[in-house]
């Protein structure tokens, strides 16, 4: 599957790196006439934002591709304004001196299609909410199927509207290596390096389970009306639902117990004494949840889910079979804690390439975030990236 963040869930949350990316970012919009998708439909008029940290080379061969998890966007780095609260969430590897250096490498980063936050001002996506050139009116559920692939294929074209046909490494963590590693298949002349963070090369059965679960609270509103809800009232409640149980399945019990104990929400309230009365952790779920909802769209988060039961590397074939087309040198980093993408799903990976006679190196991300550790913890393993890319 892919997933991340779905709003950082803490007593205090993740601190900023003491040093963020010191340039302000800008949000660029690339445009497509039209993507004919894996599945064979055509999508019109393909917008999706992206940025960029250093600086391209006059040759063009110093780039980065950088892809994001589930509920992230294009902003890995760096703030849009002096003012805002915090940097892109992998600030702690990418800029002058970091491991991913813009004093040498040009970092590119896009927004996906189906993009969660479609209703973040700062955040360019074509998906369900996009209005149909065809009918004047959102697409709905009309919007066709989407995949990692396609994602990938919209990278492409904007990587070739820049001229670039080579890169030094594709980057990205959960979801985002997915991408990473579909770049490897697909295009494996273009793709010099991968480096899959919090990774899995298929979504399997019990992953699958997970995701129908994540999307049921949507499919469950009434409001949703089969994906009919655009200027109408929004499936709002089974969106904030399904955000509250990623945020919790991408911790781990560590964090959570660490945070919250077993507090409740109102120190007057003994859970005793009323249903109404609560823990202090369903309280910040809640909150968690509601703040992520009011940028997030239903139907995308459907779209997303769907994408991500589809993947496995090498669309179509089957993960052994994909993986055999994998010629760059793999760097593998799953989260030891992990209980949304297991540490066993990057081994499998691992173990598959390996047997087919590719370069890998592995090494895991101890902490207690569970699958945020490949976010909130990545410096960890900020070495180790280095050295992978010096090779």
């Amino acid at each position: 599957m892919a997933l991340c963040v779905a709003g950082l869930l803490s007593a205090g949350g993740a601190s900023a790196p003491a040093a963020a990316y010191d340039q302000l970012v800008e949000k660029h919009t690339f445009e497509m006439p039209s993507l004919t998708t894996v599945g064979g439909k055509t999508i019109k008029q393909v917008r999706i934002g992206w940025e960029a940290y250093g600086k391209l080379a006059p040759n063009k061969d110093n780039v980065i591709l950088v892809a994001h998890y589930f509920s992230g966007d294009s902003h890995a780095a760096g703030k849009y304004k002096a003012e805002d609260a915090a940097p892109g969430y992998w600030d702690a590897i990418i800029g002058p001196g970091k491991p991913l250096d813009t004093d040498k490498y040009y970092i590119i980063s896009s927004d996906t299609l189906v993009n969660l936050s479609v209703k973040n001002p700062t955040v360019v996506t074509t998906g369900p909410a996009t209005v149909d050139p065809d009918t004047g009116k959102p697409y709905g559920m009309s919007f066709p199927i989407v995949t990692i692939r396609d994602f990938v294929n919209v990278q492409k074209a904007l990587l070739q509207s820049l001229g670039i046909t080579r890169l030094e490494a594709v980057a990205g963590g959960s979801m985002g290596s997915f991408q990473a590693i579909e770049w490897s298949v697909a295009y494996p002349d273009m793709v010099k390096r991968v480096i899959a963070v919090i990774p899995a090369g298929e979504a399997d059965a019990w992953t699958n389970g997970w995701l129908d679960i994540w999307a049921s609270p949507i499919r469950l509103d009434p409001n949703w009306n089969h994906g009919d809800y655009y200027g109408k009232v929004e499936p709002l409640a089974g969106l904030t639902l399904a955000l509250r149980i990623v945020t919790l399945h991408a911790q781990s019990p560590l964090r959570i117990d660490k945070a919250f104990d077993r507090k409740w929400a109102k120190e007057d309230a003994n859970p005793l004494d009323s249903l109404d009365n609560r823990y202090a952790v369903s309280a910040a779920l809640d909150t968690a949840a509601a703040a992520r909802a009011k940028v997030s769209d239903a139907n995308h988060f459907l779209y997303l889910v769907r994408a991500n039961e589809l993947w496995v590397a090498g669309h179509g074939k089957t993960l052994e079979e994909g993986l055999k087309q994998v010629k760059a040198p793999m760097l593998i980093l799953p989260a030891k804690n992990d209980m949304l993408l297991l540490p066993d799903m990057a081994r499998q990976v691992r173990d598959l390439v390996q047997a087919d006679g590719g370069k890998v190196e592995y090494q895991e991300i101890v902490g207690e975030w569970g699958h945020l550790d490949g976010i909130v913890n990545i410096a960890q393993v900020g070495d180790k990236i280095r050295s992978f890319l010096a090779k």
